[in-house]
């Protein structure tokens, strides 16, 4: 009996304690939640103020107000439509002086910071001045501080402009050891997704094509500084070959690149000079605070909805497998049905940055993008990266807009089945099976694959290039022998992509809404952004449980284990029937 109420009185406080747990946590994300739905910055026209925008960790296409997060955060999550709002606004506000660029290490992609070399061009055209600096300066870090009317440096630091490489990761040896061979069935001759499962090289296909678009999108950098540092891009490669990176800060300033080599005390006293601050603390505004000062935007019944679609496209059951937060998944479908008979929305615009994923889902997808174009209009912008299955979920809209250094086409399809028998025969593993129709075991990854099990597999896949043909041919347009031509798994540029009619302009997120207004033939309008995933409280908690999870293994293992691990997951999603660009690209 005594140990009866031990237990009892054990149990009772174990369930008080994991009530209170639960509570507490509760509360801490109401009350941080009440905290960021804070009333609106007000900044007296008086105060000479300098916008900050500190730019680090990683700036995806959109992110929900976190109040969990942002509570325990020093720096919050920027994305890119906040940093392009608060650059708006501050142009328009006269008590903001100026803007300066807090160069970190971040990471972003090239269409990205098109966009917002683009903003900081336009605040600048108002006459306000924007102040770069960095203690060391990536490559994606300076392309976008170029943009800068000054551009600092620490003595100490380094410039690390040195050209552009995309390397591939081939597992091929490393399976034949464990003994697993990939059955590998495709469509398209650069549809190299599976080239790291089957080859040790990359294909010449693979390579001409990685070449092609490395190629177009350094040159688009080069000649984005060259313009904006008043340089030559031949200089900017001179220094790249000639490994000047290396060299002693100076240099920089010699060559062009850089305007003065200064410490931050210093860069802070420049900005208060230009900004007209005559107070001992510089005075500075975040994104977020920016982003809360009043908008004298008017609301009108009349809305165009830009819904995003960011991440890899799975399906849901799976996408909570996955350490990233951002995947695309038939939710998305879901999300753009509800858009159809919603007589308020006139037009939407569908952010796209995706290498796509999982073929059935894109199908899911791409369903409602034409259900929904049929009804009113519906233009896609392009991130960086809109490829394969980004692709096919893009072509149904009545225009497409694309950065010039989007990476975008890849119009193919493949599937992928493990085979361990080999693995089996080392382990002294083995299976017997008993069925009841020819092909009741077709994918058992125990044995290999017979010529009549391939062929059906290659059959259904053919199949699917051919309906993947048949979308972009009707969406664009064009004939399919005219998008098989330029199909077959091909990478292109958004630039590329324009000449050949992917796409049908070059431009960023603000010209997809402006066009998206014309079809609609509507003159005053609300924007509302919706997001891909779910608000519910599920979603929080999931969202929160990923980041958690997310943050332990970066701290553990370190970035570069965690981008190792994070590309294996993906590497298990492409088993089945696939439409996806080759690898993570991340060239900058």
């Amino acid at each position: 009996m005594k140990q009866f109420f031990k237990m009892l009185l054990a149990s009772i406080l174990g369930t008080a304690i994991g009530i209170f747990c639960l509570s507490t946590f509760f509360l801490i994300v109401l009350l941080a939640g009440i905290g960021s739905v804070s009333s609106t910055v007000f900044i007296p026209e008086k105060n000479q103020n300098v916008l900050k925008i500190s730019l680090s960790g990683t700036i995806d296409d959109y992110s929900e107000s976190n109040p969990f997060i942002d509570l325990f955060s020093e720096t919050p999550q920027l994305a890119l439509k906040d940093i392009l709002t608060a650059v708006e606004k501050a142009k328009n506000n006269d008590a903001i002086k100026g803007i300066y660029l807090d160069v970190k290490t971040f990471s972003t992609g090239t269409a990205n910071v098109d966009a917002i070399r683009r903003s900081l061009n336009d605040f600048r055209e108002s006459g306000k001045f924007v102040v770069a600096y960095a203690d060391q300066y990536t490559q994606t870090g300076y392309y976008l501080a170029s943009a800068a009317d000054y551009v600092y440096m620490n003595p100490k630091g380094m410039l690390l402009l040195r050209g552009l490489a995309s390397e591939t990761m081939f597992y091929k040896g490393i399976l034949e050891k464990i003994g697993v061979k990939m059955e590998v069935f495709k469509v398209g001759t650069y549809k190299g997704a599976v080239e790291p499962y089957i080859n040790e090289h990359l294909s010449d296909a693979n390579r001409e094509q990685i070449t092609s678009y490395l190629g177009g999108i350094w040159e688009n950098i080069t000649e984005g500084i060259a313009e904006s540092r008043g340089i030559n891009t031949q200089d900017i490669n001179s220094f790249a070959d000639r490994g000047l990176f290396f060299a002693d800060a100076e240099e920089t300033v010699e060559c062009g690149f850089v305007d003065s080599l200064l410490y931050l005390p210093e860069v802070e006293a420049k900005l208060k000079e230009l900004a007209g601050q005559t107070s001992d603390k510089f005075k500075t505004l975040s994104v977020s605070d920016m982003n809360k000062t009043k908008s004298s935007t008017k609301q009108y019944r009349n809305k165009i909805a830009v819904i995003y679609a960011e991440g890899e496209i799975v399906s849901a059951s799976n996408s909570q497998f996955l350490i990233t937060q951002k995947n695309i998944t038939d939710r998305l479908a879901v999300k753009l049905h509800k858009l159809i008979d919603d007589e308020t929305v006139k037009a939407v615009v569908l952010r796209v940055n995706s290498p796509g994923g999982d073929a059935y889902v894109s199908e899911q997808i791409w369903h409602e993008v034409e259900a929904l174009n049929r009804k009113k209009p519906v233009v896609v912008s392009m991130g960086s990266v809109a490829a394969s299955g980004g692709y096919y979920i893009s072509c149904a809209a009545r225009k497409i807009v694309a950065e010039a250094n989007t990476l975008t086409g890849s119009i193919g399809i493949f599937g992928m089945y493990p085979n361990v028998s080999s693995l089996y025969d080392k382990l002294a593993l083995t299976a017997d099976i008993v069925k009841t129709n020819t092909y009741a075991d077709i994918g058992d990854a125990g044995r290999s694959m017979n010529d009549d099990e391939r062929a059906l597999i290659q059959s259904y896949i053919e199949r699917g290039y051919e309906l993947f043909l048949t979308r972009c041919a009707d969406g664009r347009g064009k004939s399919r022998d005219a998008i098989d031509a330029i199909g077959q798994g091909r990478v292109w540029t958004g630039e590329q992509a324009l000449e050949i009619g992917l796409v049908d302009e070059i431009g960023g997120i603000d010209r997809a809404i402006e066009l998206a207004v014309e079809l609609a033939n509507i003159y005053n309008y609300t924007l509302i952004n919706i997001p891909s995933a779910d608000n519910s409280l599920k979603e929080l908690l999931q969202k929160q449980l990923k980041t958690a999870k997310t943050s332990v293994v970066k701290d553990v293992m370190g970035d570069e284990a965690f981008q190792i691990l994070n590309l294996q997951q993906q590497a298990g999603t492409l088993y089945g029937i696939k439409a996806r660009i080759p690898y993570n690209l991340k060239p900058l």
